[in-house]
């Protein structure tokens, strides 16, 4: 079982002790992460679905993305934000970055934010450097991203 895999499952688990509804604003992984998040056990009682925002405009308009750029700290918190609002989740989990192989708004491939929203929570960030080819880059984010999730449920 991939590391991935066995993170979904842990949050599924969680979620459905909790009572938890899991969403995704996605840019960076394209979808991938909500393909973890909707493969996991009893996925359908607890996860409410995923936006892939991959155009600084959806991220604006659906997302309520602030102007400026997208590979940044305020980005990643309205898209978790924007995860919860659009998709009725107690939890939304974002991702922006650069995959590569080329720079965007400055920032090297590998730079990556990841975004986590919780009702009744302050919206928290945090930014990420990976290496590797951009497959590899995406795989270590939604790594990230689903660790981060877990790793908040454990707290409350």
């Amino acid at each position: 079982m991939s590391p991935t895999n066995k993170l979904a499952e842990e949050i599924a688990a969680l979620a459905e002790e909790h009572g938890h509804t899991v969403g995704a604003a996605e840019s960076l992984t394209g979808g991938q992460l909500t393909v973890q998040l909707a493969a996991a056990p009893n996925a359908s009682s607890w996860f409410r679905g995923g936006v892939v925002a991959y155009s600084s405009e959806v991220k604006r308009d659906v997302l309520d993305v602030p102007h400026g750029p997208v590979v940044s700290k305020p980005a990643a918190m309205a898209m978790a934000a924007g995860a919860c609002r659009v998709l009725g989740a107690r939890i939304g989990i974002s991702t922006t970055g650069v995959g590569g192989p080329g720079e965007e708004e400055g920032q090297s491939p590998g730079t990556v934010w990841i975004g986590l929203a919780w009702e009744g929570i302050p919206i928290e960030a945090w930014e990420y450097k990976f290496g590797g080819e951009p497959d590899e880059i995406c795989s270590q984010t939604c790594e990230a991203a689903l660790q981060a999730v877990r790793d908040r449920m454990h707290i409350g």
